[in-house]
């Protein structure tokens, strides 16, 4: 899940950098320092992503992090008048889904977070 956001903050960093070089945008500074900052953004979930999927213990922190970070997003997408909808509803199920994921038992065992009064084997 946190590979998928991150993919997607980087492409739309990718997408407004190109339509402000391309475009005509109002404000270029404005343009180009909201796609730097969405391409910066998106290497957080990413290095998140590679921890996970080596099974780093640190990893979980940055990702839980960017999946409560998602959710008050996609809230603000669902409230809009326009084609943000469906993607305000696609986000915030993946941001549920990434929590749910990764407090499950099974992914702290996996990554090897000790719980509360878990003795070291």
């Amino acid at each position: 899940m946190a590979g998928v956001e991150a993919l997607g903050l980087v492409a739309g960093g990718v997408y407004m950098l190109v339509k402000a070089l391309t475009g005509s945008p109002g404000d270029l500074t404005g343009a180009l320092t909201g796609a730097v900052t969405l391409v910066a953004l998106g290497l957080i979930p990413l290095a998140a992503a590679r921890g996970l999927w080596l099974c780093r213990s640190w990893s979980r922190g940055p990702a839980v992090i960017t999946q409560i970070l998602a959710l008050p997003v996609a809230w603000q997408m669902l409230q809009a008048n326009s084609a943000m909808i469906p993607a305000g509803a696609v986000l915030g199920v993946l941001a549920v889904t990434g929590l749910v994921l990764l407090v499950n038992p099974a992914t702290t065992e996996a990554l090897g977070i000790r719980r509360p009064g878990q003795n070291t084997p």
